[in-house]
């Protein structure tokens, strides 16, 4: 058996950076930026008014000071004139600072008798005027790679980016096999269950920016598993779920290996997780997840989250880790490294119950992982651990 970081290693050795493609801007949330994209103008154009008030010269502001109101200027509409001394302009948010302005008096500190206004309060110590280019300016950089989200996408609309250059989501093929497995929906038999994992995996990579497709359940027969892998065939990465152990029906590596399977390493010093295996088949990297369900989904936040990453062009990871304090005490690990079930509350980090890697309501009630070392010892409340966040 290998460690998980050795694991990893090799796993990373399997992929690479999927190419860039071009992508509309209104497509693009949750994509990732496989180039830097510059801006195409600069934000905001002209010095603006943050507030709605009355444009002047700054040096002629103070209390009692009286100003002639010589035009009005809105968002879209600026004022062409330029402002002399004594004059003011009636301004809104959003519009450009008319010529020979430097400062906004707000509204609320003014009175105003026809066109003359009067101020009625102290200068403050701001103008209340954005500068030209105070957000960015023409040909400021947005780095790669970088996850777009809402404000990812706003400023590169900001920018007047229309298209982005985004790395291809990868596709990721999902076999199940087992004769035991029915999909959801169907009427199990008397000796079968529902597949889950799947189902599971398949919402973790499209979270994670993938694009997962679900194949038919490979059945317990080498015809079945090989037909699944013939299926899976142009996809990015071949990802199976269970038949990775060393039972009798367990033949998705002899299977994968007479298709041509390159295999990288089998078994890692984990729990739960010991049966994974990974290598390549042909040209595509292939990773054989254990079939129990918080296995497969313990070694999909640890291992294939990861990998995508990598692939949307990412440098090589692992998961993010971070410490927190117990609220309850641990027992002594095993001499594997240990994955379990955490529920982070309050500031603090307690095991979520029964660690059995059938049951799946433990890990949907958890959010986190507590990572515990091979053969860490006892651990007392308000010692600190680390966590992964689910």
């Amino acid at each position: 058996m290998i460690s998980v970081a050795q694991a990893l290693d090799h796993l990373f050795a399997l992929v690479s950076p999927l190419p860039v493609e071009e992508v509309p801007l209104r497509q693009a949330n949750g994509r990732v930026l496989g180039a830097e994209v510059c801006a195409r103008r600069t934000q905001p154009p002209f010095d603006a008014s943050a507030m709605d008030g009355y444009a002047v010269k700054g040096v002629e502001v103070e209390r009692d000071a009286l100003f002639k109101v010589v035009g009005e200027a809105a968002a879209g509409h600026g004022w062409s004139g330029t402002l002399r001394a004594g004059h003011a302009v009636r301004i809104f948010t959003g519009a450009p600072l008319p010529a020979g302005a430097d400062h906004i008096v707000i509204q609320e500190d003014v009175t105003r008798r026809d066109d003359l206004i009067t101020i009625t309060a102290d200068r403050g110590s701001q103008s209340h005027v954005r500068k030209a280019g105070i957000d960015f300016a023409e040909g400021d950089v947005v780095a790669a790679p970088r996850r777009l989200g809402a404000p990812e996408v706003a400023l590169l609309a900001a920018m007047n980016v229309a298209v982005i250059p985004a790395r291809r989501k990868p596709v990721v093929a999902l076999i199940s096999t087992g004769d035991e497995l029915v999909v959801p929906g169907e009427a199990p038999g008397p000796d079968q269950i529902v597949a889950s994992n799947t189902f599971g995996l398949a919402a973790m990579l499209e979270r994670i920016g993938a694009e997962p497709r679900l194949l038919p359940i490979a059945r317990d027969n080498p015809a079945s598993v090989k037909m699944a892998l013939d299926l899976a065939a142009k996809s990015d990465l071949i990802v199976t779920i269970g038949g990775a152990s060393v039972g009798d029906h367990d033949i998705v590596a002899d299977v994968a290996e007479d298709h041509g399977l390159d295999q990288s390493f089998y078994k890692i010093a984990m729990r739960p997780g010991k049966p994974l295996m990974a290598g390549k088949l042909g040209d595509t990297p292939m990773i054989g997840l254990p079939g129990n369900p918080v296995s497969a989904l313990v070694c999909g936040t640890v291992f294939l989250a990861p990998v995508i990453r990598v692939m949307l062009g990412f440098p090589p990871a692992p998961t993010p880790r971070r410490e927190m304090p117990l609220s309850t005490p641990l027992s002594a690990n095993g001499p594997r490294e240990h994955y379990m079930r955490g529920i982070s509350d309050q500031g603090a980090v307690r095991d979520a119950g029964p660690q059995d890697s059938s049951l799946l309501r433990v890990l949907a009630a958890s959010n986190v992982l507590i990572v515990r070392p091979p053969h860490d010892v006892a651990r007392d409340t308000g010692e600190r651990v680390e966590i992964i966040d689910l």
